[in-house]
């Protein structure tokens, strides 16, 4: 049950662990990246998931990284940082390491900016190859 409605403050999104950081951003990125799918093409279902599939893989984000990281500002970056450097629990089964770090750190920044409610910043950072 969520206990808080609206966004938290900067610094306490600082606070969090990264790992939480960017268990927010896998969903965020997920939903953000599924939207733009569904809204922009007339695809079934299934070949919509398959598309999404390789878009929010841990893959697909190292690439993205690779476009967006001259754009981040200063604290994304800093986050960046921390979400990529964090100790994980778990590892990925269809990654290398590299593409599995710089896609949690890629995580954490867009956890960081959903709660903190700067979702027009999500946006422009991960559509940004689009443009």
């Amino acid at each position: 049950m969520l206990t808080e409605c609206g966004p938290v403050s900067e610094m306490r999104a600082r606070q969090m662990n990264p790992v939480v950081l960017a268990f927010v951003g896998d969903a965020v990125y997920t939903l953000f990246v599924r939207e733009r799918l569904a809204l922009s093409s007339g695809e079934k279902a299934g070949m919509l998931n398959r598309r999404a599939s390789e878009i929010v893989s841990a893959h697909g984000q190292s690439d993205l990284v690779e476009k967006i990281l001259p754009i981040l500002t200063e604290e994304e970056t800093e986050i960046y940082h921390r979400g990529r450097n964090a100790k994980k629990q778990t590892k990925s089964k269809n990654a290398s390491v590299g593409e599995y770090v710089r896609s949690t750190g890629f995580e954490a920044v867009i956890g960081y900016l959903y709660l903190t409610g700067q979702t027009q910043r999500i946006e422009e950072i991960i559509f940004t190859e689009q443009a």
